[in-house]
C-alpha cells in the first residue's frame, strides 16, 4: 500500500492547463503500455469497445432507465422530466435494476476486455466484484465528482486499476473525466470533506495544474492507477444525460479489501444484495466467483 505524501501544500482548485489525453493503441508492445501507464498514470485507448456493443450495453441500461431517461434523434441519452442525482429517489429507484443485470457484470469478463487489463498488470488480473454505472444529469452544478484517488476510496494497492468506457460519445458539456498526469508517483494524499459523488476530495498541489482531458467517443477506454487523482467534469447540457460504466481490477493475488466484494451501494440501499443481484441470472458462473480470492483483508 503506497504510503501517504509529507506535502502540506494547500489544495489548488484550478485546472486551467488542459491538455490532450495522451493516446495509446492496444497494437502496441506490452512493455511500451506498461511503461507509459507508470509514467503518465493513465492510458487511453480510442474507439477500443466495438460500436454495436456499446449500444446493446447503453440500450440494456436505458431499457432499466426508463421512462426517466431515452434516447434523442442522435442516439445520445436525454433525460424525459426533472434531474435525479446519486441518492435520490429516482437514482435509487432505478440503480438496483442496472444491477441485476447480467449483462453489466459480465461485460467486464469478457476475453478482450480482461486481455487489456493483463496487458496493465503482466499477469493474471482480478476483476473486482462492484460494477458501477454512472448516471450524470444536467442541473447540479457543484456536486459532480471531485478529484480523488481510488487508493483511498478502495483501500486499494498500487496495482490495482479503473478501467473506465464511453457507451456514447461524451463532450465537453456533457462531463468528460479528466486525470491529473504523473499525480500517481505522489503516493496517497490527504482527503477532506467535499460536496459531490463520494464526499470527499484529495489534496491537489500548487505545482498542479494541467489536467489532461479529451472529448470521448463511443467505444473509447480509460485505464488508470490507483493513485491516479481523476475528477468529473459537470454536465452543463439543458437534458442530456452521460451513462458509463466501469470497475477496478488488479493483479491476481494482491490485497483486496473486503468491502469491494458489495454490490455498488448495497451499503446504503436496502436489498441490494447479491441475492437480488443473482435471481434472474442465466448462468451461474461469474455468481460469488471471489469466495475463494486469497488475499482479502
Amino acid at each position: 500500500m503506497p504510503t501517504a505524501c509529507n506535502a502540506t501544500k494547500k489544495n489548488s482548485p484550478t485546472d486551467s492547463n488542459n491538455q490532450d489525453f495522451i493516446i495509446s493503441d492496444i497494437n502496441e508492445e506490452e512493455s511500451v503500455l506498461r511503461a507509459r501507464f507508470q509514467q503518465w498514470g493513465y492510458l487511453y485507448f480510442k474507439r477500443l469497445i466495438e460500436t454495436a456493443e456499446c449500444q446493446q450495453m447503453l440500450q440494456t441500461l436505458l431499457n432499466q432507465l426508463a421512462p426517466y431517461i431515452g434516447l434523442d434523434e442522435q442516439q445520445q441519452p436525454i433525460l424525459h422530466g426533472q434531474p435525479f442525482f446519486e441518492t435520490d429517489p429516482i437514482w435509487d429507484e432505478v440503480y438496483p435494476k442496472i444491477q441485476s443485470l447480467e449483462a453489466f457484470h459480465s461485460f467486464f469478463h469478457q476475453p478482450h476486455v480482461t486481455d487489456l487489463m493483463q496487458k496493465v498488470c503482466g499477469e493474471e488480473v482480478f476483476v473486482y466484484p462492484m460494477k458501477m454505472a454512472r448516471i450524470s444529469t444536467p442541473g447540479k452544478i457543484g456536486y459532480e465528482t471531485p478529484p480523488h484517488q481510488d487508493a483511498h476510496s478502495h483501500n486499494a494497492g498500487p496495482t490495482m486499476a479503473g478501467i473506465w468506457l464511453a457507451l456514447h460519445d461524451v463532450p465537453q458539456q456533457l462531463g468528460r473525466v479528466k486525470v491529473l498526469p504523473k499525480s500517481h508517483k505522489k503516493g496517497v494524499r490527504p482527503v477532506f470533506q467535499a460536496q459531490g459523488v463520494g464526499g470527499i476530495q484529495c489534496e491537489i498541489y500548487d505545482d498542479e495544474s494541467t489536467w489532461h482531458v479529451s472529448d470521448f467517443e463511443q467505444g473509447d477506454v480509460l485505464i488508470f492507477h490507483s493513485c491516479c487523482v481523476h475528477k468529473a467534469e459537470p454536465n452543463l447540457t439543458e437534458n442530456q444525460v452521460r451513462l458509463t460504466i466501469d470497475t477496478r481490477f488488479c493483479d491476481y493475488g494482491a490485497p483486496v479489501f473486503f468491502t469491494n466484494l458489495d454490490p455498488h451501494h448495497g451499503w446504503r440501499i436496502e436489498a441490494l444484495n447479491w441475492e437480488y443481484i443473482y435471481k434472474s441470472w442465466g448462468d451461474t458462473a461469474l455468481q460469488y466467483y471471489w469466495r475463494d480470492y486469497p488475499n482479502l483483508f
